[in-house]
């Protein structure tokens, strides 16, 4: 019987494998590519840094207050005078510039060196402004006497740019309704506060800015909450309008109620009956037709019978054609949130003395007592 022997056999080490030549030559190619594109990109930002022997057009560049490196960068490289706004703002840091740099407008070059931009925009050139405050609850007419007497623009100026400028980045502009029995398209919109204006911007630039804030002050909430009491915006603003002519202080929210309740469905009032917009010819009233629509017509009898008739509370149902002024934040929130308390609770009427008070009634009838109580004050008052 035949037998087997195992056959032992030594590991035989793994052979070597040559590398070619091509292999090697690859490398190095790609090596020496990688080198000359990073030398290629070195230049090229050593070149963006010292700037072109020649440099390109002048471009006037306007930097706003307040503006830091990154929007700085970034405004210079749509100009075209630098190409590269990261490596411009590292550069800033490098040199600790950043904190020099002013506002306002500036001529630069387009390939203009770093230093040289550096330079130029550290340059204390801002231009004039002229800061304003307009009043809460002043008309738009009054809005266009003021930016006149400040030497911005002319009453017509503005007013025409305000009612009729093109303004439809805003929603709320897009939604005022094109009511031939409305006096100002703009009444309404035109946010009271301070501003600050350069003394050589354009009209349109003056308007937005009053438009811009309106439309910032106006919270996705707020518009929600107009919406939720079955108000659009152009109503609120309205409503908000005659609470800051009848109130405009701490009265604000229960002078809000009285209005909420006379527009209320069902209502016994549903005229607002407010001598602020009113058929009332008298020099001593706050009154919106009298005082500012009769003098744009050239007198009460010159007004146009179909505005005058939709401004008159006392003749038109609901809300009038539009806002009778430029309500502050406080009456705009007055009017989309009511606070009555016991007093002004389901009242439809009030009457202020000359000390201030108010007085709230539920029925005509108490509404005149008031009326009397209201008058032997202001006879004290005036003896």
């Amino acid at each position: 019987m035949a037998k087997y022997r195992y056959q032992e056999y030594e590991d035989e080490a793994p052979r070597k494998r040559r590398k070619g030549p091509n292999g090697c030559l690859i490398l190095v190619a790609l090596f020496v590519a990688l080198l000359i594109g990073l030398g290629v990109w070195g230049v090229s930002i050593i070149n963006e840094i010292t700037g072109s022997d020649e440099p390109g057009e002048e471009v006037t560049v306007s930097i706003a207050q307040g503006e830091g490196p990154t929007s700085i960068a970034e405004t210079l490289a749509e100009a075209g005078v630098i190409k590269q706004p990261t490596v411009f703002r590292y550069y800033l840091r490098y040199k600790g510039a950043a904190g020099n740099l002013q506002y306002g407008e500036f001529v630069l070059q387009k390939g203009q060196s770093y230093d040289d931009i550096i330079e130029t925009l550290s340059q204390y050139v801002r231009r004039a402004t002229v800061t304003v405050t307009f009043p809460e609850g002043i008309t738009a007419i009054r809005f266009a006497e003021l930016m006149e007497e400040n030497g911005l623009c002319t009453r017509d100026e503005f007013l025409e740019v305000a009612n009729n400028g093109d303004f439809s980045q805003y929603d709320f502009w897009n939604a005022i309704p094109e009511d031939p029995d409305r006096f100002m398209k703009c009444e309404g919109y035109l946010f009271p506060d301070t501003y600050e204006f350069f003394e050589d911007d354009t009209v349109y630039n003056y308007v937005n800015t009053f438009y811009a804030e309106f439309d910032k002050k106006m919270t996705p909430e707020m518009r929600q909450r107009a919406a939720d009491l079955g108000f659009t915006l152009e109503q609120a603003v309205t409503l908000a309008s005659f609470v800051q002519e009848e109130a405009g202080n701490a009265e604000d929210a229960r002078v809000s109620a009285v209005f909420h309740n006379r527009l209320a469905e069902g209502s016994p009032f549903p005229r607002l009956e407010s001598n602020v917009s009113s058929y009332v010819q008298n020099p001593n009233d706050n009154n919106y037709i009298y005082n500012w629509i009769a003098p744009y017509y050239g007198g009460w009898d010159s007004i146009p019978a179909n505005i005058r008739d939709a401004y008159d509370t006392y003749n038109c149902t609901g809300l009038p054609a539009g806002p009778i002024s430029n309500p502050g934040i406080a009456a705009i929130r007055a009017a989309l949130s009511p606070e009555p308390d016991e007093e002004a609770k389901d009242a439809y009427f009030f009457v202020t003395d000359l000390k201030g008070n108010y007085y709230y009634a539920r029925t005509l009838s108490e509404h005149n007592a008031n009326c009397q109580k209201a008058a032997e004050v202001n006879k004290s008052v005036k003896n």
